[in-house]
């Protein structure tokens, strides 16, 4: 078991992500998890909805980009991005 150092600290947003998970859009279900950031690994348009807003929004990334932003919805109508993980 490998040691960490800040295992006691609590984990605040702008903290480096403890977990990663793959993100497959969906225009219904509600993100199980929510990121402190998404990294996508093929570019295009990311259609979400951040966890505060009362709408979706289109983001054009890059591939490699790492975008942040708590989002509760990762849309698969208009997101042409793909291997989208998931930074928490």
């Amino acid at each position: 078991m490998s040691i960490d150092f800040f295992q006691s600290y609590s984990d605040q947003a702008s903290d480096p992500a403890r977990r990663a998970f793959a993100i497959i859009p969906n225009d219904t279900t509600e993100l199980a998890i929510t990121p402190k950031a998404l990294l996508v690994g093929t570019a295009g348009n990311l259609v979400l909805r951040a966890i505060d807003s009362g709408g979706d929004v289109i983001i054009t990334a890059a591939a490699g980009q790492i975008v942040p932003v708590r989002a509760s919805f990762v849309r698969s109508t208009g997101t042409t991005a793909g291997q989208i993980v998931g930074l928490a």
